[in-house]
């Protein structure tokens, strides 16, 4: 697959997500076949002044080839100054604006989806930004706001005639948040009204739904989000199935395994205090549905350093 310049080894790509694709987690996708990441959300007024734990958010691995930075914001000219951050960075291969974000600390200030009630606002936002930027520039978006406002194929348009190189999809509205079910439909017909390569997004959590999105809507790729919390493994698993090979799936000890070694990344990466806060929910995510996972996850929740996590962790995955 290829936006603009930028090629990837894929079409499966790891959606941007708050608090989640940080370079731990980019890290661990990537070895399991994840054809393209993105960082979590990037605020452009932060980066305008100069708030050095927000330029932190982009940082790559040594392991890291190529990454998307997902940037949000509602000023033109401010979004359009934060490509001078990447634009020199060559591990840095696209842009991609955050169209599509539901929550009410991002809405209520213009950005993310409230952008989709905009589209006015939303084409100068791409202008600018296509302008400074010397990477292709992508846009990520839901189906409309809310029910009465489902205007994806007229906003896509619109993104694409301001100079979009590709766009995203997630098949629900603002207002749906993550509840309901993703309408893949709409996506199929996004893909028929424009000619730009679009991704499609929203209930991808096993690799049958990864090759019915595909096959239902024909979009160029597809975005995995919260399927691949605690699942890492199903970038694999999707190509796996796509290729009509056996799907292989991991033993409760391998779900293990991998936790630990996320952590040790994300300690390296964020240092000891945040990556014992921050690998909580993740170790969550790896255990869930296994067994005393939840007598599990209550213990790990109480410790306060790392070496008390393994140690958990350790005696956990012998048990299983």
């Amino acid at each position: 697959m290829k936006i603009g310049k930028a090629e990837f080894c894929n079409n499966v790509f790891l959606a941007p997500m708050a608090g989640v694709t940080d370079r731990a987690f980019r890290e661990i996708c990537r070895e399991m076949q994840c054809g393209f990441a993105y960082t979590e959300m990037i605020s452009s007024k932060a980066l305008f002044y100069g708030n050095k734990k927000t330029q932190d958010m982009f940082l790559t691995s040594s392991k890291e080839k190529s990454v998307g930075v997902q940037i949000f914001g509602s000023d033109p000219l401010v979004m359009a100054k934060s490509c001078d951050f990447f634009n020199d960075n060559e591990k840095i291969v696209l842009v991609d604006i955050n169209m599509g974000c539901p929550a009410h600390k991002i809405v209520k200030n213009g950005e993310g989806s409230a952008l989709m009630k905009n589209p006015i606002l939303a084409s100068q936002i791409v202008k600018e930004v296509k302008r400074a930027s010397l990477k292709p520039v992508t846009v990520k978006m839901r189906i409309g706001f809310d029910d009465r406002n489902i205007n994806v194929i007229d906003f896509a348009k619109c993104m694409e005639q301001s100079g979009a190189d590709a766009i995203a999809v997630h098949g629900r509205t603002s207002a749906q948040m993550y509840i309901g079910k993703a309408n893949w439909d709409i996506i199929g017909e996004v893909k028929k009204a424009v000619k730009i390569p679009v991704i499609g997004n929203g209930d991808i959590f096993t690799a049958e739904d990864a090759d019915r999105i595909l096959n239902k809507t024909q979009c160029d790729g597809i975005m995995i989000g919260r399927g691949a919390m605690g699942n890492p493994w199903i970038f694999n698993q999707i190509l796996q199935y796509v290729n009509n090979c056996p799907v292989e799936y991991p033993t409760p000890r391998e779900r293990v395994d991998v936790c630990i070694r996320h952590y040790k990344k994300s300690i390296y990466y964020s240092g000891e205090n945040r990556a014992v806060k921050e690998m909580r929910k993740h170790i969550a995510w790896y255990i869930k549905g296994l067994k005393n996972s939840k007598e599990i996850k209550d213990k790990i929740n109480y410790e306060k350093h790392s070496e008390g996590v393994f140690e958990i962790l350790d005696k956990y995955r012998d048990l299983l």
